[in-house]
């Protein structure tokens, strides 16, 4: 074989090399190295931060009480509100209290997600519908929810569908807008794949649609939560009655009814702890994992 022959061969083989050495490492830039982070660290990153905040709160609120800027009854000092707080978790009061509101929160949001995830779908995708229900879905998630419960009352009564009803109002809307906007941002080569493989109407949403949409449509879910929760709360206080049980909201306005501030303020506390309880026990694993199934988290 000629030595030019022979040079121009071992030229393209050098060549192929190069240019498969600079695809591998094309393919891992692209490809996200995801590191384990040790549970201790995922404890203090997630846990520590809104601890740290509580602790500040209380500092202020104890530093405000001693200086008696404010009355104490209509502040009353945290060591207080923790003894009361320290008794109703001790009587086991507590979780009675909890589940009554929980229980009714969880099947509440359940059944929003069971309503508002189709029509979401609908109103993403038929132009009439949504521009005949779009501004009403708006309008509605702008609507405070506690507007609902007088007029919930005369229909209803003092049941718990006065509470289910206005906690749907108040989270049906922000879900379907989650799953609205989530599904205006797939970019449109994926419908048109679908549709090329056979998927069409369920096929096409359960396979194609929510998967892509489905940051938006989990914002939406978290939103929905939020609306649901403060939803129910504002149905407790004002619906509150014997037939219904004592959840936190009754728990809150009997504090309020009999003058007892320390009862407000442990209620107060309740509320808050089972509002950050759910977003990092519920929704912050549930956005991480999303994140990280896009390559967009790369901490475990």
């Amino acid at each position: 074989m000629p030595r030019e022959e022979e040079g121009r061969q071992v030229g393209v083989v050098e060549s192929d090399r190069d240019s498969a050495a600079a695809v591998a490492g094309l393919d891992a830039l692209d490809t996200p190295v995801v590191r384990t982070t040790p549970a201790w660290q995922r404890f203090l990153r997630t846990w520590l931060p809104p601890l740290v905040a509580l602790a500040i709160v209380v500092v202020v609120w104890q530093l405000v009480w001693a200086s008696a800027i404010v009355a104490e009854y209509r502040l009353p000092a945290p060591g207080v509100v923790g003894a009361e707080f320290a008794e109703v978790v001790a009587s086991g009061q507590i979780w009675s209290i909890l589940w009554t509101s929980l229980s009714r929160a969880a099947l509440g949001f359940l059944l929003a997600l069971a309503i508002a995830t189709p029509l979401g779908l609908v109103v993403a995708k038929v132009p009439v519908v949504r521009a005949a229900i779009g501004p009403l879905l708006t309008g509605l998630q702008s609507l405070p929810s506690v507007a609902w419960v007088p007029a919930a009352v005369l229909w209803f009564g003092l049941t718990n569908t006065t509470i289910f009803f206005v906690v749907l109002l108040g989270s049906v809307p922000s879900i379907a807008n989650g799953l609205v906007a989530g599904i205006d941002q797939v970019p449109p080569i994926l419908p048109r794949a679908g549709q090329v493989l056979g998927a069409t109407g369920y096929a096409m949403a359960r396979h194609i649609l929510l998967p892509a949409a489905l940051p938006g449509y989990l914002a939406g879910c978290k939103q929905g939560w939020a609306f649901a929760w403060r939803s129910l709360m504002a149905a407790e206080i004002i619906a509150a009655g014997p037939a219904l049980g004592l959840g936190l909201g009754a728990y809150l306005k009997y504090g309020a009814d009999l003058n007892n501030i320390v009862q407000v303020f442990t209620a107060i506390l309740l509320i808050l702890i089972v509002g950050i309880g759910i977003e990092l026990l519920v929704f912050r694993p549930l956005e991480r994992r999303v994140l990280r199934a896009r390559g967009l988290a790369l901490t475990v």
